[in-house]
């Protein structure tokens, strides 16, 4: 159970911003090129089949399940970019930093929905199992191909989108219930003392759709185009000459 008291948060809270301040656009999409590219689009597709097909419309529980899979790929990414660093002795250029707060957001995600959900003992089961084999999957797809790596991040945050416009939409035709936002929520977004759980989820929705943002660019990069500024946000950084794994 969260408590202020306990609370190590605040070094990495955030203040929430609207789509409109920041600029984001929620309905992007990238279009898949290439046969890596294909390959990541449609392991990602099988992904949200199998998510609607298990949680249909629990979006607290599949919020649950799902995030302690999103927190993965930043902390990989952030650990192989830091050691690529280290034996190069070169600068990472804000890669890894934007990588690991990726991680840590996704994180705070997941305490959240603790707070809003309660997982079965199944889904327990799922997280245990869901994790250990993405955990070692997306860290020997990283070795081999960043580019991939980070586009199958991208497309997963398309969907992730996806998935809490239609929280927001359940909440909004009051199928779920607009519940008081928990307290780990008001603290690390920085909302309302009165939010309530449709501003949770326009925040989480907004940070996902960063990360998806962030990982094409970060793709983008690695495929030698040229990209353009990540996000107005001051956390992230601009992607120019970062590293990459070998």
């Amino acid at each position: 159970m969260y408590t202020p008291e306990r609370s190590h948060i605040t070094p990495t809270r955030r203040r929430y911003q609207d789509a409109a301040e920041t600029g984001l656009q929620l309905d992007s999409r990238r279009a898949p090129t290439g046969a890596s590219e294909t390959i990541a689009y449609a392991f990602v597709k099988v992904l949200r089949f199998t998510a609607d097909t298990f949680f249909a419309k629990r979006y607290g529980n599949r919020a649950v399940v799902l995030e302690t899979v999103a927190a993965v790929p930043g902390m990989v990414g952030g650990a192989l970019q830091h050691l690529t660093c280290l034996r190069r002795m070169s600068d990472d250029r804000g890669w890894i930093y934007t990588l690991l707060d990726e991680a840590e957001n996704e994180r705070m995600h997941l305490m959240t929905f603790m707070e809003i959900a309660c997982p079965s003992r199944l889904e327990r089961t799922l997280v245990f199992m869901v994790q250990g084999i993405f955990y070692n999957s997306f860290f020997l797809l990283y070795l081999f191909s960043p580019k991939t790596a980070h586009r199958v991040v991208g497309y997963f945050e398309e969907e992730a989108v996806v998935s809490y416009t239609r929280y927001l939409e359940q909440i909004d035709a009051g199928l779920v219930e607009n519940i008081p936002a928990p307290r780990i929520a008001i603290d690390y977004w920085q909302l309302a003392p009165d939010a309530r759980l449709r501003d949770v989820v326009l925040a989480v929705r907004a940070d996902e759709a960063l990360h998806r943002d962030v990982n094409h660019q970060f793709a983008d990069h690695l495929a030698g185009m040229m990209p353009g500024p990540v996000s107005d946000d001051p956390r992230h950084t601009d992607i120019v000459d970062g590293p990459t794994v070998h």
